[in-house]
C-alpha cells in the first residue's frame, strides 16, 4: 500500500489542470496507484473489480467509477475494460470549494458510506458521452474564455453524475435515507458523532447493542470494506480538510480526533495517503499556490508557482 504518489499534475511543470484520455485495461488489471487528481471513468464496456483502498467493488459497463487524490486504485477486469479517464486537479475545481454548488462532495467523491460508483443506462450512457465530447472538443480547440467554458462543462457532468446517484440511492436532495439498510443508518450516525473519540469496532457494536463481527459482516457486505477501514476513512476525511485549509500544527489535527500520539497518527495517516500530514500539507498548498489555506496570515512564505505555459488550462478564478 506504501506506493509512490503518481503526480500528474504540477504547475510548476506547465501540466494541465484538466485532461481526458482514453484507456484500456486487460485481464491483468493495471498497476496500482495513488495520483493528485480527482479522477472519473467513464467505462464503456467491460466488467471486473475495481479497489478503491482496501475496498472492492464489482463494477460492470456503461458506469462511472470515481476516485479522489491520494486514494489507493486498481482495476481488475473479468473481460477487458475501456473507456475515457476524466482526470482534474483542485486547482481546476475545488470539490470542497464547490461542495455546495455542484453537491458531488460526499455523493461522487468522499462518500465513506456509498461506493465509488454510478451504474448508467443506455439514455445516460448517450448523456455522459456527449458531455464528454464537449470537454475534449473544448480542450482541443481552446478559443475565448477556453477555462470559463471547460469549468462550465465539468460543472455540468457532476452535477447530472450526482443528480442520478441521488436517484439510484432512493434519496431526495435534502434526504439521504433508504440507501443503507437501517443498523448501517444507525452506524453512519454513531460514527459521525464520535469519530473524533471513538475509533474501535467494538465501541461502535456496543452502542448499538450488536457484536463487533456481526456489525463488520453487515459493512463488509454492502459497503465492501472492513468496519475498522470505514471508521478510519472518516477520521482521515477530517484529517484531510484540516491540513489543507487550516494552519493547525500536525499534533493538534491528532489531538483534536482523539489521538495523543502524535507520530501513531502521522503513520496511520501516511499508510492511507502515502504521504505524511505534514508532507500532504507542504505539497499541496505549495501546488495550489496557497489557495487551500482559509488562514491567509502565513502564505507569504509559500512560494509562487510560475506562470504557466500557454498551452496550459489555467484554474478558473472561485
Amino acid at each position: 500500500m506504501d506506493r509512490p504518489l503518481e503526480t500528474l499534475y504540477d504547475p510548476r511543470n506547465g501540466d494541465l489542470a484538466l485532461k481526458v484520455s482514453d484507456f484500456q485495461v486487460d485481464r491483468e488489471g493495471e498497476t496500482a496507484t495513488r495520483t493528485n487528481y480527482f479522477t472519473v471513468d467513464w467505462l464503456q464496456a467491460g466488467q471486473g473489480r475495481v479497489w478503491a483502498d482496501m475496498a472492492s467493488h464489482p463494477y460492470s459497463a456503461p458506469a462511472l467509477l470515481f476516485f479522489v487524490p491520494y486514494q489507493y486504485r486498481r482495476m481488475v477486469p473479468d473481460q477487458p475494460t475501456r473507456g475515457v479517464r476524466l482526470q482534474f486537479h483542485a486547482n481546476f475545481l475545488c470539490i470542497e470549494t464547490y461542495h455546495e454548488e455542484v453537491g458531488c462532495n460526499g455523493i461522487l467523491f468522499n462518500d465513506v458510506y456509498g461506493v465509488p460508483i454510478v451504474a448508467l443506462d443506455e439514455r445516460h450512457a448517450r448523456e455522459v458521452d456527449e458531455l464528454v465530447g464537449q470537454i475534449r472538443r473544448e480542450l482541443n480547440e481552446g478559443g475565448l474564455a477556453h477555462s470559463e467554458i471547460l469549468l462550465s462543462y465539468l460543472k455540468v457532468f457532476l452535477i447530472r453524475a450526482t443528480r442520478l446517484k441521488r436517484e439510484q440511492q432512493g434519496a431526495t436532495d435534502a434526504v439521504r435515507s433508504g440507501r443503507l439498510p437501517p443498523e448501517l443508518e444507525a452506524l453512519r450516525d454513531l460514527i459521525e458523532t464520535n469519530y473524533r473519540a471513538l475509533h474501535a469496532p467494538a465501541e461502535y457494536a456496543d452502542l448499538l447493542g450488536t457484536d463487533p463481527k456481526s456489525l463488520g459482516k453487515l459493512v463488509k457486505t454492502h459497503l465492501h470494506k472492513t468496519l475498522t477501514e470505514l471508521i478510519r476513512e472518516r477520521i482521515l476525511k477530517h484529517a484531510k480538510w484540516e491540513l489543507l485549509h487550516t494552519l493547525k500544527p500536525v499534533k493538534q489535527v491528532a489531538h483534536e480526533l482523539g489521538y495523543s500520539d502524535e507520530l501513531y497518527f502521522s503513520r496511520l495517516f501516511k499508510r492511507a495517503t502515502g504521504q505524511s500530514p505534514l508532507g500532504f500539507r507542504e505539497y499541496e498548498t505549495v501546488i495550489r499556490g496557497g489557495s487551500n489555506l482559509s488562514m491567509t496570515s502565513s502564505l507569504s512564505s509559500i512560494p509562487a508557482s510560475p506562470a504557466p505555459p500557454d498551452n496550459t488550462i489555467k484554474p478558473a478564478s472561485k
